[in-house]
């Protein structure tokens, strides 16, 4: 099932997306007629995994890591399916990287892998959006609009073995499949569990295959896994 939130004249309505429709228990609502997507979850944080396919480690010339790395994008870095990516004012040099993410369903802490599934409430997709010019990972990684987050959560899907891959302007830059993962989605929640306890809408990043190349204004960015779907987003030009 995909889980959908839909801003409809200021409020947001939660349901079952089919086909361009968000279905409420009391409603429906079309898509771009009656309203549009918002991001599907409010996360308190969005925790990130990084270097965890072998094809960025030796792009960027990191060395193996013992234990999964990780940063934090705070909320104010998500944006929505079909919401403009702000150009950062202050970058030269903008990445994108396609990542699929688990959403967190319930409050909880120091779970085993095995744990994981339970308190999942499935899965999305983000843009690691990266000012790559920038000094220190929080610096290039955490600022308004660095987390497009979309379109849907998929309540139904095993996170192993999924085929993905990311076009900017219809060139796929991008391909990959969850196996080439350093670690596994279960272990690195578990490993970020131990170190923070998890909030209901809280997302979980696991990382992205080597980054291709940067993003520019005007550019249109699509992310797509199977089995959950396509997050989709043109890159705005800086803000005065």
């Amino acid at each position: 099932m995909k889980r959908a939130r839909i801003d409809v004249d200021g409020e947001i309505h939660a349901g079952e997306y089919r086909d361009g429709v968000v279905e409420t228990d009391e409603d429906a609502f079309v898509v771009g007629e009656d309203g549009d997507l918002v991001a599907p979850c409010k996360p308190s944080a969005l925790y990130c995994t990084g270097r965890n396919f072998a094809a960025t480690l030796d792009q960027m010339e990191y060395d193996v890591p013992d234990q999964p790395a990780f940063f934090i994008k705070p909320p104010a870095s998500v944006v929505a399916h079909e919401e403009p990516i702000p150009y950062p004012t202050f970058s030269e040099e903008v990445t994108y990287a396609g990542e699929l993410c688990a959403v967190v369903d319930e409050r909880c802490h120091r779970l085993d892998a095995e744990e994981v599934p339970e308190v999942i409430r499935g899965y999305t997709i983000m843009n690691d959006v990266d000012a790559l010019d920038q000094p220190g990972r929080t610096a290039r990684k955490a600022f308004d609009g660095s987390g497009p987050l979309g379109p849907w959560i998929e309540t139904d899907l095993d996170p192993h073995g999924i085929d993905m891959h990311t076009e900017i302007n219809g060139e796929r830059r991008q391909e990959a499949n969850t196996e080439l993962m350093l670690f596994d989605p279960y272990e690195i929640v578990s490993f970020l569990s131990e170190r923070f306890t998890f909030r209901p809408g809280d997302v979980i990043a696991f990382g992205s295959p080597a980054n291709p190349g940067v993003i520019e204004p005007g550019d249109t960015v699509e992310i797509t896994y199977e089995g959950v779907g396509t997050l989709r987003n043109d890159v705005a030009p800086p803000e005065e």
